[in-house]
């Protein structure tokens, strides 16, 4: 179970999003890590007015503990937003495939 806590400013540019999650490895390619965003959030981000970009992203700087970059989160199939955790984030925060994390990303323009 995701939980969910937001907070920031009106308007999309430094909105945040707090969250526990699982990581999880995308099957069709290897070593493609992600965090899903939880269902109300995926779903408030996807009704901002963002401009068009790429895949539908939206660019976020995220942080797990102590690692913070900036990144953008992608709409899944499913409407859930997913955020890509690089290897050097997961090696820094010795998180592995299926670990819980807590996660917070915020908007960005």
């Amino acid at each position: 179970m995701l939980r969910y806590t937001r907070a920031g400013t009106i308007g999309a540019m430094g909105q945040r999003y707090r969250f526990t999650s699982e990581l999880w490895e995308w099957t069709a390619r290897d070593n493609w890590f992600f965090a899903s965003l939880p269902a109300e959030a995926s779903e408030e981000i996807g009704e901002l007015p963002f401009p068009p970009r790429g895949f539908g992203s939206v660019p976020v700087r995220a942080s797990i503990g102590s690692s913070t970059w900036k990144t953008s989160i992608f709409p899944g199939a499913d409407g859930i937003f997913v955020l890509p955790v690089k290897k050097s984030v997961r090696t820094a925060e010795g998180i592995e495939k299926s670990d819980r994390i807590d996660v917070e990303v915020e908007l960005l323009d």
